[in-house]
């Protein structure tokens, strides 16, 4: 029988009938929490489950499952992988402790890369809702989370951009322009990365071999990747197509998996076959995973929980696998999820913190839909804080729209704002090739180059001409 948790505040006395439920309450408010009917029906009652919450042992996450271990796959990953030794220090800790342990200076980056793997997605989640918005952006910040391909990703000072160039109809040409007009600007180091708009194995091969040409043609130091089924990259794979990455959209829990059609062992069986391949030049960091609160809810699989838990717990899968890249598409899946530019803010910080302190490469697609209560400027904040907390990379999309998935996200021109107003720079082998191609004039200060490089120049003077209608 599950415990219960309860208080008394004044004259009123708290029940909270399991932790599934003290964690909804908790959570500050959300449109997807509402309408799973798990939010707190107040704000006073959200307040008191804050407070119940910060008296809670750390140690509870560990003796009391959230889904059940023997139904759900995912719980035994976070319960049979949890590393002991590291969670040692932070033992005899509760929730509200942990939190001001990690604001504290004891907290440096390197004390928190040891203890990473005794941290479980829950007590992430956990102290998560104790946390204003500035406590995630500098917990956050301390979290250095470095990984390789064909460059590296994550270090200090550095934010990268998956330069996502999709297409309505996957015209090459269509494609092409995007890349170009991408490179320009600087984005790219994170990933090429191209949502195929007809999903099959050999449209995605046709695209793979496409990016694939681009890079070896201009010597780019970055990857490539089509972000398709699991199993079509697996198939792509044996066909000898030119995989860099493999990708996955995943979830927090088993039956949220198995709605997209894959469990751990094709994951495990995707890891292994890029692995074969051997296409990094500076690491191995092989799988690139997305999420987004909402996922387990839209499947039904949330087992109860809010939505903000389900997400942390995805992060386990992902850390299973050491990806290059993970991230968080904040605002995809709509208003019914995230109402506003308050609830995509929060949920993007949330996300980038829990992740990190997991020991998770996070990033952020920082997007909102057309009918959600929010626009560009709430993205630009968002953008902005990410880029202050230590975001590993964003999307890099021409005009911030993406006339293919039909959202709004992060242009090229927002990619080069952060690094100007923030400092940062791209990845250290994808900065010097910028510097090399000359498509800056000053790579310190991001300062454009006014005419197009010669080797793109060159590319373009051996177009075919298009035929002329006039004529």
């Amino acid at each position: 029988m599950a415990k219960t948790y309860h208080t008394t505040v004044g004259s009123r006395s708290y029940r909270f009938a399991s932790l599934a439920e003290l964690m909804a309450k908790a959570t500050p408010a959300r449109a997807g929490d509402r309408l799973a009917g798990v939010m707190a029906e107040s704000a006073e009652e959200r307040v008191v489950a804050q407070m119940v919450l910060a008296e809670l042992p750390l140690t509870t996450f560990l003796n009391e499952a959230l889904v059940p271990y023997e139904a759900d796959e995912i719980t035994r990953l976070i319960i049979d992988d949890h590393d002991a030794k590291a969670f040692e220090p932070l033992r005899h800790l509760t929730v509200g402790d942990f939190r001001n342990w990690l604001l504290s200076d004891h907290a440096t980056s390197e004390v928190l890369a040891d203890v990473k793997a005794g941290i479980t997605p829950e007590m992430a989640a956990a102290v998560s809702k104790l946390m204003r918005n500035q406590d995630l952006i500098l917990v956050a910040k301390k979290c250095q989370v470095t990984t390789a391909f064909r460059n590296t990703i994550g270090l200090p000072g550095r934010l990268s951009t998956r330069l996502q160039p999709n297409h309505p109809t996957d015209d090459v040409t269509g494609i092409a322009a995007s890349i170009l007009d991408g490179l320009l600007y600087g984005s790219g180091d994170a990933v090429i990365g191209i949502n195929p708009a007809t999903d099959n194995v050999a449209q995605s091969v046709k695209l793979m071999r496409l990016m694939d040409e681009v890079i070896q043609k201009y010597q780019i130091p970055t990857q490539s990747c089509v972000l398709t089924h699991v199993t079509n990259t697996l198939e792509a794979i044996e066909q000898g197509a030119p995989v860099d990455l493999v990708f996955q959209s995943i979830g927090g829990t088993e039956a949220t998996n198995r709605s997209f059609g894959f469990d751990l062992s094709t994951l495990a069986e995707a890891d292994a076959a890029a692995q074969s391949l051997n296409r990094g030049t500076v690491g191995r960091n092989v799988m690139y995973f997305e999420t987004g609160q909402g996922s387990s809810l839209s499947a039904d699989a949330h087992h109860g929980l809010d939505q903000q838990t389900c997400e942390a717990r995805a992060y386990a899968v992902a850390r299973k696998f050491n990806p290059l890249l993970v991230n968080t598409v904040v605002g995809f899946i709509g208003p019914e999820y995230l109402f506003d530019g308050k609830e995509i803010t929060r949920a993007g910080l949330e996300d980038h913190f829990c992740g990190k302190l997991l020991g998770v490469p996070m990033g952020c697609d920082v997007c909102y839909t057309n009918h959600a209560d929010a626009d560009q400027n709430d993205m630009d904040n968002l953008l902005t804080l990410l880029g202050v907390a230590g975001c590993n990379f964003i999307m890099g999309i021409p005009g911030s729209d993406d006339i293919m998935l039909n959202y709004q996200t992060t242009s090229f021109h927002d990619a080069l704002y952060a690094r100007r107003v923030l400092g940062l720079k791209a990845a250290p082998e994808f900065e010097r090739w910028l510097e090399d191609m000359q498509i800056f004039q000053d790579v310190s200060t991001h300062r454009l180059n006014d005419q197009l490089p010669a080797a793109f120049a060159n590319s373009l003077r051996h177009l075919p001409e298009e035929p002329r209608h006039d004529r």
